[in-house]
């Protein structure tokens, strides 16, 4: 499994963007697909995910950020509004273990390259 991440790209804050991530491999519908982000010098914390139960947003982006799938295109999407400083950091896509993969990291088997976003004020 592959998962090609892009859409990452420098922006002022109150700008919108929209993360895409491709992923190979079979059975794309069975699996969780995740986004987390990794800013400079902290550690990599969980944004949002889709599972078969609905969609999951850490707080620091309830209500800006909207994770969608598209299971014929093998494809998730991260769509970003109202983006602000502190939203930049490295975006990586993930593929759940399992269809019910939550917030843990832990729960995700396949990880992509990420793609930088930088928010400027």
């Amino acid at each position: 499994v592959q998962l090609q991440a892009s859409g990452g790209g420098l922006v002022q804050a109150g700008a919108s963007l929209n993360l895409s991530c491709a992923a190979s491999g079979r059975a794309f519908r069975n699996y969780a697909m995740g986004w987390f982000r990794q800013a400079p010098g902290r550690e990599r914390e969980f944004v949002a995910t889709v599972n078969w139960y609905g969609k999951i947003y850490a707080d620091s982006v309830k209500g800006r950020f909207t994770i969608s799938r598209d299971n014929a295109k093998n494809t998730v999407y991260l769509q970003m509004n109202s983006l602000k400083p502190e939203d930049t950091a490295v975006y990586y896509c993930a593929r759940g273990a399992t269809h019910y993969s939550n917030s843990q990291p832990r729960t995700y088997d396949y990880w992509g390259q990420g793609t930088l976003v930088t928010v400027s004020s």
